[in-house]
């Protein structure tokens, strides 16, 4: 596949060191995954950001039953609310404040 232009909406390197192990269910190589993980977290940081259906995601980004199909994954798995109770933490602790 060519290489794509990125969207302002794309995960940054730092963003992605620190989300990506809440949303590696499987191995990043698993036989069955088609698209690179993070692929799929741009196109649903694309949809979230533009408000388009899923049927509209741009053709240089995973196709949408994929990604609807991981985001599902993802929700049914509580991925997203994992990682904002440990970020509520981290910013605690950063304030200086206790983590709970």
């Amino acid at each position: 596949m060519a290489q794509r232009s990125s969207y302002p909406s794309d995960v940054t390197d730092d963003e992605w060191t620190f989300v990506a192990p809440y949303l590696a269910l499987v191995c990043e190589d698993a036989p069955q995954r088609q698209h690179a993980l993070r692929a799929v977290f741009n196109a649903l940081r694309y949809l979230v950001k533009t408000g388009c259906g899923w049927r509209y995601l741009p053709h240089d980004l995973p196709p949408w039953p994929a990604v609807y199909q991981q985001w599902a994954r993802w929700r049914d798995n509580r991925c997203f609310e994992h990682m904002m109770a440990d970020l509520r933490e981290l910013a605690r602790v950063l304030a200086g404040r206790e983590a709970e």
